[in-house]
């Protein structure tokens, strides 16, 4: 790849809220720049991208899809995310790898909202950005309120780069504020230049000049010639969106319609010459950009295709990636560039390029790969922690030994799993982001691996403990020919204060219960504090050996387990056992707006208020720290995400154990019985 090649590759991804028409801007990229020559549909389940069963069934992207065209002698590789805030690992990955995000919205105030994370991602990663403003002919509001709801949720000014022309509140064009120059929009072709419209021009110079006042504050030379009131050269315009673009200092905003190509020639034209080219991406991350250095590739995501078995998504950062080349130890085995579900074999990529690697076997998402030893690896994005649980279990129990192997390759895919086989309860439990999450997790194992899974609600491990302190007496004798069993035991149970787990002692004096035999006294406790008189494990208890008695022939260490156990039988019932339930601190992050439905929330769950404050490193958004019952965490994130908007997140630890109130606990344990 020549260096001009390098320059003439971008890499942009296709984010935003779901059902703001990503995928469908997708199509119509494709569509505009000749890579297909009819455009699919969500609905008629044939678009490029979402070409999985689990996307198509629920029409909406559920993984990163890929596609590649050429423009203006740009070669585009994009990246279609998924836009449920429940797959949001999915479109962190990808963007880790993207030299731009497209940044795709719907004109309607009330769901600008729901950008804000995004909006904080982007720019915690400094990864350019620009809004496309879709749906334009269903705007829900004026455009200058969405532009001014855009900007309460962008750390980053937004410079608007066109006006929409509107004809009976239909948006029938648009008008470029740097050229000044009217466009209608025109069915199957580029918009028709048109004269720009009298009625307009106030709104269009107003706009006009907060775009240049706005680029004047990265730029000394343009604010003195809007104070002398000179009027700055195109290229000179095109050349500070471009350097301002790349630094993401701002963020420019295009509106248009997808489905109807309206707006994606100037999209793409902005790509074109306001864009970074890879080399400019991978000099901002510290990397070298020359063609012959050493290869350095980052994985973005892990596919399981039914055909080709594994397929790891790399962008290419340094050097040249050629097929049978060795990283990190594997050889590469097929360099294949995606096409939506399709693969086309390449037999090298080169800087900038973003390909699919196959049968990396050992390779996880997020890997550094390098063809010499990678000393430290690239920056990756945070894998997000689980808030939502399912207990499975495969609906034929003979294909159990095939769900370890199966849950390690649905992880490899989507790393914001995570699946557990619970100590106290037993259960194996799958781990996500919220429902829908979880849903099409279990869909891919029936599809990809055979495995059709019953769910339920995961149990809550509750334990047990006591109030008071009883002395208990245990005789095991047992006579049934030749040598009998035989032991006796005296312990003394006393509760201990919580966390402090559990205790066993012995003062035994003259030899009444000989040392060999103390050791299966300690192991019937054991045995009998895992299912307590409630009936789930006993913690904070002490337990001392105090007395006892032995036969020289018929006792053993098993005959005193048995006495001890016995006695912890017939004393535990007395002690006032009570039940305890796991409490978690949670963080909930939310819009201030949100607070007080958020500590309403917390509070209608048993949850105790520890206090809130502002949330760092975010505008207007604040955190709510809480005790909050484990029992009372299952549909806490969908509650949540209702009452936000779909952006409210909480992050939770086990903190400690806690009495659950009598008459919960009276419920809790009839429904046990």
């Amino acid at each position: 790849m020549s260096s001009q090649r390098i320059e003439n590759a971008r890499n942009v991804a296709i984010v935003g809220p779901y059902s703001s028409g990503k995928t469908t801007l997708l199509e119509s990229l494709l569509f505009v720049t000749k890579a297909i020559h009819r455009k699919g549909s969500i609905k008629e389940g044939n678009t490029i991208g979402d070409s999985t069963t689990e996307a198509r069934d629920r029409k909406m992207s559920v993984e990163v899809s890929v596609a590649s065209s050429n423009y203006q002698d740009i070669q585009f590789t994009f990246l279609d995310c998924p836009g449920s805030i429940e797959l949001a690992q999915e479109t962190q990955n990808a963007l880790v790898g993207a030299g731009a995000a497209i940044v795709v919205c719907e004109p309607v105030l009330e769901k600008v909202l729901t950008l804000a994370p995004l909006f904080k991602f982007l720019d915690d990663w400094e990864i350019p950005h620009l809004v496309f403003i879709n749906k334009m002919d269903r705007a829900a509001a004026n455009y200058m309120e969405i532009l001014h709801a855009l900007k309460e949720v962008s750390a980053r000014p937004l410079v608007p780069q066109q006006y929409p022309i509107t004809a009976k509140h239909d948006c029938v064009g648009y008008i470029d504020l740097v050229t000044e120059q009217a466009y209608h929009y025109h069915s199957g072709n580029p918009a028709d230049p048109v004269p720009l419209p009298e009625d307009l021009a106030e709104e269009e110079q107003a706009a006009r000049t907060e775009m240049l006042e706005t680029l004047s504050d990265f730029d000394d030379g343009l604010l003195e010639q809007l104070v002398e009131e000179i009027d700055p050269p195109q290229e000179e315009i095109l050349q500070d969106l471009k350097q301002d673009l790349s630094a993401d200092l701002i963020v420019p905003v295009f509106l248009g319609m997808a489905e109807n190509d309206y707006g994606i020639r100037p999209l793409l034209d902005a790509l074109v010459k306001e864009a970074p080219a890879t080399n400019i991406t991978a000099a901002r991350r510290g990397l070298k950009t020359k063609e012959d250095g050493d290869t350095l590739a980052q994985v973005l995501k892990t596919y399981y295709t039914p055909q080709g078995g594994k397929l790891s998504l790399v962008r290419v950062w340094q050097g040249t990636l050629v097929d049978g080349m060795t990283l990190n130890g594997q050889r590469v085995s097929g360099v294949y560039r995606l096409m939506g579900g399709h693969q086309e074999p390449v037999q090298k990529a080169q800087i900038g390029e973003i390909v699919a690697l196959g049968r990396m076997e050992d390779i996880h998402t997020g890997d550094t790969l390098g063809s010499e030893e990678v000393e430290s690896g690239l920056p990756k994005a945070d894998v997000m922690s689980p808030v939502y649980a399912l207990a499975i279990a495969p609906d034929n129990r003979r294909d159990e030994v095939k769900l370890s192997g199966a849950m390690g390759k649905l992880l490899e895919e989507d790393p914001s799993l995570h699946w557990e086989q619970h100590g106290d309860t037993h259960e194996v439990i799958l781990w996500g982001q919220g429902e829908i999450h979880l849903q099409v997790s279990l869909d891919r194992l029936r599809r990809k691996y055979n495995l059709s899974m019953n769910t339920r609600l995961p149990q809550v491990p509750y334990k047990e403990t006591i109030r008071q302190e009883i002395k208990s007496h245990g005789r095991y004798k047992h006579q049934s020919g030749g040598h009998g069993a035989f032991g006796d035991v005296y312990l003394e149970i006393k509760p201990l204060s919580r966390g402090e787990g559990y205790n066993f002692h012995q003062t035994i004096v003259g030899g009444v219960v000989p040392k060999q035999y103390i050791p299966g006294v300690e192991t019937g406790v054991k045995e009998y504090l895992a299912h307590g008189p409630l009936g789930f494990p006993v913690v904070d208890v002490d337990v001392t050996l105090t007395d006892g008695s032995y036969h020289s022939v018929d006792s053993s260490e098993q005959a005193f387990k048995q006495a001890a156990r016995l006695a912890m039988t017939e004393g535990m019932p007395k002690c006032q056992p009570v039940l305890l339930e796991p409490l978690l601190m949670i963080n909930v992050a939310a819009p201030s707006e949100f607070t007080s439905k958020v500590l309403q929330l917390v509070s209608g769950r048993r949850g105790q208020i520890l206090g809130y404050e502002a949330l760092e490193g975010w505008k207007n958004w604040d955190n709510v720290t809480a005790y909050l019952p484990q029992a009372e965490m299952h549909n806490f994130i969908i509650e949540l995400r209702s009452l936000t908007l779909g952006v409210g997140f909480f992050t939770w630890q086990y903190d400690h154990l806690q009495e659950v109130p009598d008459k919960l606990a009276h419920d809790i344990l009839a429904t046990a019985k």
